[in-house]
């Protein structure tokens, strides 16, 4: 079975950093980490905005989010404290997914993601993935400071269909001049370009707790 993601993108401005990060590092996340089936749990803050959060989990499969251990935490079953910070956030995106590529990457330590999501047209998919698949990801995994590039299909349906991790070692690295001449080399067709929908892009450095 494909491995699982679950990818959740909020910018917390609205809340008190000091209590958003004890929320997320002292309740929330290890709420998490302890469910059968999360393997690799890592959190990320925006390169540019810190005030924008990502975490990202490595699933063993996407049906883990429909489990005994994950249900009893989500949904009717969160706490009041995560009750009140969500109350207040702005969600950017809550994504599921299973890998497509490869299908069995695991993410690596790393300093700094870029996460891509977007959603052709139904009938540009074949094209999409082909151009993903062939083209653009292995140019962008070869880029120097590249660690790992992987792609995820939504399992719930999300408005963005699919989604690209690139694990990096530090978040400059999708600004640098080999990082832009390979994704100058391999240009997304015209007519599946005109077609795209659901736009996320994300660049964010590894968290770690002040």
């Amino acid at each position: 079975m494909a491995k699982g993601v679950m990818i959740a993108a909020m910018d917390f401005t609205n809340v008190d950093a000091g209590e958003f990060n004890d929320w997320y590092d002292t309740e929330h996340l290890p709420e998490r980490v302890r469910i059968p089936g999360f393997q690799v749990s890592q959190r990320w803050i925006g390169a540019d905005n810190p005030s924008v959060s990502l975490a990202t989990y490595d699933l063993e499969s996407a049906a883990v989010l429909d489990g005994p251990g994950y249900t009893a935490i989500s949904g009717a079953n969160t706490s009041p404290w995560s009750r009140r910070v969500t109350s207040k956030v702005t969600r950017i995106l809550r994504y599921t997914g299973e890998q497509i590529l490869p299908g069995d990457g695991v993410a690596p330590e790393s300093g700094g993601i870029l996460l891509v999501g977007m959603t052709p047209a139904a009938d540009d998919e074949v094209a999409f993935n082909h151009w993903y698949d062939k083209e653009h990801v292995p140019a962008l995994a070869a880029v120097p400071g590249v660690l790992c590039a992987r792609r995820f299909r939504t399992t719930n349906g999300s408005a963005t269909k699919y989604a690209a991790l690139y694990h990096l070692t530090e978040p400059g690295v999708q600004d640098s001049a080999a990082w832009k001449a390979a994704s100058a080399a391999t240009p997304m067709p015209p007519a599946v370009r005109e077609r795209i929908s659901g736009r996320v892009r994300l660049v964010c450095r590894r968290y770690v707790r002040a």
